[in-house]
């Protein structure tokens, strides 16, 4: 299974990134309060913060670099005070440099929030929506947008409903396999280039925008899969789950034979189980690249051929007549 290494954990955290306020309300159906001293909002995190302790007076653990929400009981808390002391209160919370405020559940502002964000220079937004889905919607967007990124050389399919990464050297036959895969009633999600975030822990593939639903076939070159296949035979993205490295058949190495050899392969500090898949004349690597998906899915079921082989051995009976059904 998918799991997060421990190696130098540290080092891939969230990106940091700029984006375009248009852009932003646009993604997220925010209304324009206030555009700030910027066309743009850097964002560093995905977390959000309610300021509910903050406009109360406590600074003390302020997220500052967090998006602010201001629900119902934070408007409910501000209309308790007096106007001359819920202007000092939004002057303190505005003279912090925050990416933006969104205002929930469509709540009029108010003159002292507007006021004070004229003031300091802060995008204020509104929303619709309840103040919970706000939130999730803000934290949903943002996860996706700052998820640490890496491009692979590789190919990406959907088998039975697992997310299988083919990797291997130029020219071993990625591209064929996964041709044959899709003549099999199986999708391609990307083809030669596979962009990779880390979503919560675990990765996430798609293609590039300009090559989607492309496959380039030596001897043939580019070929449209959507256009030639149909909608059916194409995803546009797959949480991946197992790694297939094909290589060429090298007599001399031993190769697994029992599944008792366990391969990883670390992408964005994520460890992925890997199987290497020997290449040579013969050998129909879409059968056993669905074998392999298979027999993945029989394991996260708790379902282990070798184990329960080694079962069989173990408590055989070597009396036992193996023609006796």
């Amino acid at each position: 299974m998918p799991k997060l290494s421990k190696i130098k954990k540290a080092e891939i955290e969230e990106n940091e990134i700029d984006i375009k306020i248009d852009e932003f309300c646009g993604k997220l159906g925010l209304e324009i309060l206030h555009r700030g001293k910027s066309d743009t909002i850097h964002f560093s995190t995905f977390n959000i913060n309610r300021p509910g302790l903050q406009l109360a007076g406590y600074y003390e653990h302020f997220g500052v670099e967090r998006v602010q929400v201001i629900g119902e009981q934070e408007m409910s808390y501000l209309h308790t005070l007096s106007a001359e002391k819920r202007m000092e209160v939004c002057d303190r919370f505005f003279s912090y440099d925050f990416p933006c405020l969104v205002l929930s559940t469509a709540l009029p502002p108010g003159k002292e929030i507007m006021t004070c964000a004229e003031k300091h220079g802060r995008v204020v937004l509104r929303s619709s929506l309840r103040t919970t889905m706000t939130v999730n919607e803000l934290s949903i967007f943002l996860n996706d947008a700052l998820a640490p990124q890496q491009t692979v050389h590789g190919v990406l399919m959907d088998l039975y409903g697992v997310g299988m990464l083919i990797i291997g050297n130029s020219g071993v036959g990625k591209s064929e396999t996964a041709l044959e895969l899709i003549q099999r009633n199986h999708r391609l999600v990307a083809d030669d280039a596979v962009v990779i975030k880390r979503i919560s822990d675990r990765l996430v593939g798609a293609s590039p925008s300009i090559i989607k639903y492309f496959m380039e076939v030596r001897g043939i070159g580019i070929i449209d899969i959507r256009s030639m296949y149909g909608a059916g035979a194409v995803k546009l993205t797959k949480g991946i789950d197992l790694v297939i490295k094909l290589e060429d058949w090298d007599s001399e190495k031993v190769y697994d034979r029992l599944g008792d050899v366990k391969e990883v392969h670390n992408i964005l500090n994520v460890e992925l189980p890997m199987h290497t898949v020997p290449v040579k004349p013969g050998r129909n690597l879409a059968v056993i690249l669905e074998v392999a998906a298979r027999n993945y899915r029989l394991k996260s079921m708790g379902y282990d051929t070798l184990e329960e082989l080694n079962k069989r051995v173990n408590s055989r009976d070597k009396e036992e007549d193996p023609f006796n059904f």
